[in-house]
């Protein structure tokens, strides 16, 4: 007898993991589980629809109030049961403030100005100091890749070296979550650029979308003067679990940004990288200053040609590429470009390949200040760490003090700008200069 092919079993898998959905969506409709109501006094339909409504970071908590509370807000019930009613999906703020494996990283919902802690990735206990990596989600995946770290292993001690570590959290999956191990980039890299190509819309049931990387080096936040440079470009394909080697970029460049443009329908989508620095010179014969980009490099990602984007400033305008925060449409494609130098956010026009003026920032953050520049659900959020000390009741003891994150947030539709404070469950001031963030949408 002969035996079903790949793409037959795969789609029997798929139908059959959907009718479980369904099932068992139907089956806490019915409340066979617990024989009562979800919530008394409410039509489950109407219970439904609030507790799909309940924010990510709530979710955890509520699992244990009762048995069909906790088989509702599992995920493999609860996101089929949010797309059959249609609820809008919102992004997470994912904060990483130091090396993931010893500070636990987070997840903010600005809507509920509430975080929910994620595991810590595996520990390495030869390998620790981990920075300049790129964390980047896909569905409802999200990825750590690369960065630079020390070895103890390694001579000279306290010196530098590139991580080629792949690591990804399913945060649909059942509790408890953990980090699961993907096979190592081809080359390894650190402060490079990247984004996730998401599946196409006729690429069948079996496209699960690529990583593309482009550039980097073994730059760490400790040594800010030193490292390599590489312009290798690799893409992870997440079906078939393997890297693959693309085209290069012309030039060396490390400390760059990534992000994809597909501005028209007819247009091809484009992989775009820019900033960074490549070369560098010596100030005085002596001490290395690194010589930054103020071009950019765009890659058609139908034909696999690399074409040239000219100066974005004129000479005098500022020194590097500050902060690049793309905006995602409605459709989910980047639609707008900003970046936050200095005190002042400025648009990027394609048609010029020229930063405009948009705005200033509210409050100004010092000249050494360091904070963070995001993009989501349709607003740009600038962070930033205050510490605000809290008097207690005994008079005698000391004030404690207490972290807090400042976001000011900027409508770039209405031209307004609103202010958002909140205490993250971290015990340490955060370095903007360090902290990775990056999006995810649940």
């Amino acid at each position: 007898m002969a035996s079903p092919s790949p793409a037959s079993a795969s789609a029997s898998a798929s139908a059959s993991a959907s009718s479980c959905s369904s099932f068992a969506i139907e089956t806490l409709t019915l409340n066979a589980t617990g024989g009562g109501t979800l919530i008394p006094g409410l039509p489950d339909d109407i219970a439904e629809l609030i507790l799909a409504s309940l924010p990510y970071s709530h979710q955890s908590r509520l699992r244990v109030i009762s048995r069909s509370w906790g088989a509702l807000l599992t995920p493999l019930v609860l996101f089929p049961l949010r797309r059959r009613l249609r609820l809008p999906c919102h992004h997470l703020l994912a904060l990483f403030p130091a090396d993931p494996s010893i500070t636990p990283p987070c997840l903010f919902d600005t809507a509920t100005a509430a975080w929910a802690p994620l595991p810590r990735m595996p520990c390495n206990y030869h390998r620790y100091g981990l920075s300049n990596f790129v964390p980047v989600a896909l569905g409802h995946h999200l990825y750590v890749l690369g960065g630079s770290q020390f070895d103890a292993r390694s001579y000279p001690l306290g010196h530098p070296i590139a991580s080629a570590a792949a690591h990804r959290l399913n945060l649909a999956a059942p509790p408890p979550l953990s980090w699961e191990r993907l096979p190592d980039m081809l080359l390894p890299r650190g402060s490079f650029a990247c984004a996730p190509l998401r599946p196409s819309e006729n690429g069948g049931d079996g496209d699960e979308g690529r990583i593309i990387v482009a550039g980097g080096g073994s730059r760490h936040s400790m040594f800010p003067l030193e490292g390599s440079r590489m312009s290798s470009v690799e893409c992870y394909d997440v079906k078939e679990g393997e890297w693959r080697m693309r085209k290069g970029l012309p030039r060396d460049r490390a400390g760059c940004v990534g992000f994809l443009v597909k501005r028209d329908a007819g247009e091809e989508e484009e992989f775009w990288v820019m900033g960074g620095y490549g070369d560098y010179r010596t100030v005085s014969g002596v001490v290395p200053a690194d010589v930054y980009y103020k071009d950019a490099m765009v890659l058609g990602l139908k034909s696999g040609k690399w074409r040239e984007v000219e100066d974005m400033w004129e000479e005098g305008q500022r020194r590097k590429l500050g902060a690049v925060a793309p905006l995602d449409g409605e459709d989910g494609q980047v639609k707008e470009i900003f970046m936050l130098d200095s005190n002042n956010i400025f648009r990027y026009d394609f048609a010029l390949n020229r930063w405009t003026k948009e705005s200033s920032l509210p409050r100004k953050i010092p000249l050494n200040g360091s904070c963070g520049f995001v993009a989501m659900n349709g607003e740009l959020y600038v962070l930033t760490t205050l510490v605000q000390c809290q008097n207690t009741s005994d008079q005698q003891r000391v004030s404690k003090k207490r972290l807090t994150i400042e976001i000011q947030i900027y409508d770039p539709r209405k031209k307004r700008w609103r202010f958002l404070t909140t205490n993250p469950p971290f015990n340490r001031l955060i370095d903007f200069k360090a902290a990775i963030t990056c999006t995810i949408q649940l």
